[in-house]
């Protein structure tokens, strides 16, 4: 039987994204978020990063729940083991950090709770991986070196799975440089969910269902 983590990765690997989102508007998130899920998004990463983060989580989970069955929805931007038991308290699928915590990796994998970790370095990946990590998020990846870096890093970690995150953009040019070293899925925040395109619900579900359909042809190729 496929537990929750094996899902969450199996999901991920299906949409070959991780949408990103984080705004202080709870009425926005809430938009962001179903649209995301009519579109056919079942994974979403809600970012922890205003004062309010916490009680719009909440509000998000409690609306999933209710409006957007089989909705995985995570938290992002987590810290330490006390911010993760704070979003787990309030009902988050999985955790995601910006960065490699031994004790944040220990306290998910003693409690069964899908982790991805942000990595820079291979020495930081392996570590990642080692302590139990679902999934690597390798950041900032357009920086580290783009596709050539992930490239280098799947050669000797085929087993890895990897999710660049940081200059991955929605072009199709852009996306078959990531997705031809071999990456799980990418990670996406602003560049899918720009001012412009928050503009309406319409605009929203357009970027989101072109970026699906980019993603489903290149994986076909």
């Amino acid at each position: 039987m496929t537990n929750k983590r094996e899902l969450i990765n199996s999901l991920l690997k299906k949409q070959g994204i991780m949408p990103l989102f984080s705004h202080a508007d709870t009425d926005l998130c809430k938009l962001v978020l179903k649209t995301s899920y009519e579109a056919g998004i079942r994974v979403f990463e809600f970012a922890s990063r205003t004062p309010n983060s916490p009680e719009t989580f909440q509000a998000l989970r409690e609306y999933a729940n209710t409006s957007m069955p089989g909705m995985m929805l995570g938290v992002g931007t987590i810290i330490t083991v006390a911010d993760a038991q704070r979003y787990l308290a309030l009902g988050a699928d999985f955790i995601v950090a910006p960065m490699l915590s031994e004790e944040v990796g220990l306290f998910c994998r003693d409690n069964d709770i899908f982790w991805c970790p942000g990595a820079s370095t291979l020495t930081e990946i392996v570590k990642a991986h080692q302590l139990g990590a679902d999934l690597v998020k390798i950041f900032p990846a357009d920086a580290l070196g783009g596709p050539a870096f992930i490239k280098a890093i799947k050669a000797p970690c085929p087993c890895i799975n990897i999710m660049p995150t940081g200059g991955v953009t929605t072009s199709e040019e852009n996306l078959m440089s990531w997705f031809a070293t071999g990456v799980h899925c990418v990670g996406i925040g602003s560049n899918l969910f720009s001012a412009e395109s928050l503009s309406s619900p319409e605009k929203i579900r357009e970027r989101v269902d072109t970026l699906l359909a980019t993603i489903q042809a290149i994986k076909g190729q």
